[in-house]
């Protein structure tokens, strides 16, 4: 029984921490803008744009940041400022601390792998935009207006185009996912995402199509792909198509799963683009892939 962590009411406390790269500090600055037309009360972290080598601080200065916002109670939800590398340092130090005090953690890419440590904890997190995104996009935009949703406990339901790799049919499981090799590097870890019955949801940047499809390939021998209720494939950005692999990437995977009988879409809107739809990890969801739309509903209250 996954937990589901409290809604914001109005009022309610957001922090801003950087687990892993250094941040753009107009990034933060725009997000902060953002953020204060909501009724939250938005704060950034104390090592939130700090620069240790790559990372905006040292593992203790990044465990303390995010130690910090789980346990202020007028904090409720912990938006980190971008993925780049570094979260999986703090697993460990932070699981315990996330299983006691659930809050909305916010992010994608590499914080893909804290959503990986939610799940473990049997606590639901949101996939969504970061503070860039926040800075870019216009106030109307879709994914923004969502993630505001969500937190507010107003649940989307998403109805996308289809593609003509999709294969049919409807399933239901916990949704899991994220950056692929995030999550292959966490296989056979406490912090394994990869749950029988699962609704998967996978992207990637800058990755060759030879190296996805070995993770994926890493995926199937392993028994995960087998498993699943229904694989969404998102957006995979920033790669050159290999035609002497045999097909473009989305061919690739539509083969490697071509034997399953669970539903499958193509380039639904996720990933590391402005496009990049909010995701709720761990809640149950209704999949359905049919010749018109695609369509994916929480069931949650």
């Amino acid at each position: 029984m996954m937990t589901q962590p409290p809604f914001l009411i109005s009022g309610d406390g957001l922090a801003i921490v950087s687990p892993a790269s250094i941040i753009n500090p107009d990034y933060v600055k725009g997000a902060v803008e953002r953020l204060e037309s909501w009724p939250v009360g938005v704060s950034v972290s104390l090592h939130c744009l700090g620069e240790s080598g790559v990372y905006s601080g040292t593992v203790d200065e990044r465990t303390d940041d995010f130690r910090n916002a789980l346990y202020t109670p007028e904090v409720k939800a912990i938006l980190c400022s971008r993925g780049g590398y570094g979260t999986v340092h703090l697993l460990d130090l932070l699981a315990d601390d996330v299983a006691r005090n659930p809050k909305w953690i916010i992010g994608f890419s590499d914080i893909s792998a804290l959503h990986a440590l939610c799940v473990s904890r049997g606590i639901m997190s949101l996939h969504a935009p970061m503070c860039k995104h926040l800075t870019a996009e216009p106030a109307d935009d879709r994914c923004t207006q969502y993630l505001r949703q969500i937190l507010f406990g107003q649940i989307p339901e998403y109805h996308e185009k289809p593609h003509p790799l999709n294969r049919q049919g409807e399933g239901r499981g916990m949704l899991v996912g994220g950056n692929l090799a995030v999550l292959c590097g966490l296989i056979g870890t406490p912090y394994d995402i990869f749950r029988s019955g699962s609704v998967l949801f996978i992207e990637d940047i800058a990755e060759a199509p030879y190296k996805i499809e070995r993770m994926l390939y890493q995926l199937k021998l392993a028994g995960r792909l087998a498993s699943l209720s229904g694989l969404i494939v998102g957006r995979f950005t920033e790669y050159t198509e290999n035609e002497g692999l045999g097909g473009t990437l989305y061919e690739l995977i539509y083969r490697l799963v071509e034997e399953y009988d669970y539903p499958v879409c193509f380039d639904f809107p996720v990933g590391h683009v402005s496009d990049n739809l909010p995701l709720i990890e761990g809640a149950e969801v209704l999949f359905s892939v049919g010749k018109e739309s695609v369509d994916l509903s929480f069931c949650i209250k």
